[in-house]
Formats: structure tokens, C-alpha cells, sequence
């Protein structure tokens, strides 16, 4: 994959994590903390808006790690990460190393 496109990619999955991000936080906010959430695909599809339920202690898991995102199964992108766990209703795809682990680290809004 070219380092453009690694970056696009990047890029849209940035936006899909800190969509995710503010539901999270509004949930806690206005007190709504349910054992599940509802949250966008984090996949690198540009016009991706699918929505999954999760646990919040999953989620809470997978944002521990920089490199980890959640998507639709079968949304994953092979040339710039790799599906590390699967679950009811979702998959979680960590980065490979190099840029587009770099790009994960560098965009995520926890750092």
C-alpha cells in the first residue's frame, strides 16, 4: 500500500475512533452507563457508517492499545493490519509496525 493511501486509511479510521470517543464520553456525562455501547465501524471504508454493539469493558480493552480497532467483520484492510480477535458481532484488527502503526499512535486521541 502506498504511504497516501496508508495515511488515508489512517485517517478515516481516526475520525471513526474519536466519533466513538465522544459517544463514550457522553455517556458517561449524562450518566447512561450501560454494560453495552453503541459504536461506529473504525474500519479504513471511507463511507463506512455501520454501527456495533459492544461491552463497555470491551471497548475500554480495545482503546487500552493504540493499535487496536474495532470494525464489521470482514471491513478489514490486509495490507495495513490484521485481525487479532474475533468476536459476536465485530472483529478487532490491530496495525501492522511501521506507518501504519505510526499513523494509530500519532492520531490517537487518548495519547
Amino acid at each position: 500500500m502506498s504511504g497516501e493511501r496508508a495515511r488515508r486509511v489512517g485517517l478515516n479510521e481516526a475520525i471513526f475512533r474519536q466519533v466513538n470517543e465522544q459517544i463514550r464520553s457522553l455517556n458517561q456525562d449524562f450518566g447512561t452507563q450501560d454494560s453495552t455501547m453503541t459504536v461506529i465501524c473504525e474500519c479504513g471504508i471511507g463511507d463506512c457508517a455501520e454501527r456495533l454493539e459492544l461491552s463497555v469493558s470491551a471497548y475500554e480493552r480495545i482503546r487500552g492499545n493504540s493499535r487496536l480497532y474495532v470494525i464489521v467483520k470482514g471491513h478489514e484492510i490486509p495490507d495495513v493490519e490484521q485481525v487479532v480477535e474475533q468476536a459476536e458481532g465485530y472483529d478487532v484488527v490491530q496495525k501492522r509496525e511501521g506507518e501504519p502503526s505510526d499513523i494509530a499512535r500519532e492520531l490517537d486521541p487518548r495519547s
